[in-house]
């Protein structure tokens, strides 16, 4: 059944409009179901709308995955802004945000996450992503540690990996938000406090 849509809107509330429901689709149905003629269907749109936007599936799925991350980005940078100075404090922003946006998005994040490593444009615009966190994350937590720059950036990588896999136990029901952001925020702290 698709969505009324108004007939003729602004591009960028067209664009909008067409994430909204692509992420209703990917709540309601999964990545899989989630093509361009469907998107047009459930939008209440001709079919060359969606392609005028997106171009292609895969540029539909990053459109969706840049506006979490944007959203994301935005709450955590807010966050930090606003917390004292010491790397215990950082971390428990650091971590607390990361899990409070996984949870608000809901397991639809890792889904679109995963739906990005179908090919190469994808896997490239997905260590992108990647990459710019563990920047985000190193320039962060630079300042409250002693760590030569690069052992720096790895740990942040391995940092990224366990926020991952810990929000996923979070959004499967295993452990609680206050858990995930606790744990994730004590591995912060024990990683950038290690000497070596």
């Amino acid at each position: 059944m698709s969505e009324p849509a108004p007939k003729k809107l602004p591009k960028a509330q067209r664009r909008e409009q067409l994430l909204d429901v692509a992420m209703a689709v990917v709540r309601k149905e999964g990545t899989d179901a989630l093509t361009l003629a469907h998107l047009a269907e459930r939008a209440g749109v001709s079919k060359p709308i969606p392609y005028e936007h997106f171009q292609s599936r895969a540029g539909l799925l990053m459109a969706l995955y840049e506006r979490i991350d944007a959203a994301q980005l935005a709450e955590f940078e807010e966050a930090l802004q606003r917390t004292r100075r010491k790397l215990e404090d950082v971390a428990k922003v650091m971590s607390g945000s990361y899990m409070h946006c996984y949870l608000t998005i809901g397991p639809e994040q890792h889904a679109i996450s995963a739906a990005l490593k179908g090919d190469g444009q994808m896997e490239t615009f997905y260590q992108t992503i990647l990459d710019r966190y563990v920047d985000l994350y190193r320039n962060a937590l630079a300042p409250y540690c002693e760590l030569p720059k690069e052992t720096l950036r790895l740990r942040c990588v391995g940092i990224i990996g366990a926020a991952e896999a810990i929000s996923r136990d979070m959004l499967r029901g295993a452990i609680s938000e206050s858990t995930a952001a606790t744990t994730l925020g004590s591995l912060i702290v024990s990683w950038l406090s290690a000497r070596k």
